[in-house]
């Protein structure tokens, strides 16, 4: 029977996203970016036939295996681009730094204004870096790493479907742009976005991803004691 679930899962999951893939080929509208797509018709199978959650990722975590992979590989278009990286070191270092202050500051404020408690809030603040990085994060410093991960999820996801429109009405276009916002601000979901706009929007965004990981990781837990 477990085989069966395994088997499920993973075939499910593939073909709904192929099917939602092709449909953003088709439509290409914000709403359907195939993540959002695929994670929300996921989540109305499962509720829909009650299947548990522990019982889909029987297989589903062998897809969520293939994360590291993923990230491995944006190595690639780095290599590629490895000139256009030494060339505009300084602009790129400068961005992912202002672009990370920003979205933990900005996270941390607005949750103390809404009255959020602490504890969320300790969630919340590494939201914008890929999820293993979030949830070690949130765990040091006293929040709940499964509910950071959906806090990632969540980041990742709009910045993907609205990433690209909001950069247009900012006036951003240089690929060094593009993909600064997309890799600071959204991980490894808005890289994979940055990638269909261009190879040197994800470079520059796989490249956003990880500086970010590591600043936040090393200035988080001392901006939370200051700010709360």
């Amino acid at each position: 029977m477990i085989a069966v679930y395994l088997i499920a899962s993973i075939v499910g999951t593939i073909v709904i996203f192929l099917g939602m893939a092709k449909l953003y080929k088709r439509y290409t509208y914000p709403l359907l970016v195939p993540i959002a797509t695929t994670t929300f018709i996921l989540i109305v199978v499962l509720l829909l036939f009650s299947i548990p959650y522990d019982t889909y990722m029987i297989g589903g975590r062998w897809i969520d295996e293939l994360l590291g992979p993923a990230v491995v590989a944006l190595a690639f278009p780095l290599y590629q681009n490895r000139e256009a990286l030494k060339k505009y070191f300084l602009p790129i270092f400068t961005g992912v730094l202002v672009g990370s202050t920003t979205g933990v500051v900005t996270g941390i404020y607005f949750s103390r204004i809404l009255l959020v408690e602490k504890e969320i809030i300790l969630s919340l603040a590494p939201k914008s870096v890929t999820s293993p990085v979030a949830m070690d994060i949130a765990q040091i410093v006293g929040g709940v790493p499964s509910l950071s991960a959906v806090y990632v999820m969540i980041a990742g996801i709009t910045g993907a479907m609205f990433g690209p429109y909001l950069l247009k009405v900012a006036k951003v276009n240089h690929y060094i742009g593009v993909g600064l916002g997309f890799g600071a601000a959204s991980h490894g979901i808005g890289t994979a976005k940055a990638l269909e706009l261009g190879s040197n929007e994800g470079a520059i965004s796989s490249v956003a991803m990880v500086l970010s990981a590591i600043y936040t990781a090393a200035i988080l837990p001392p901006m939370l004691h200051m700010l709360l």
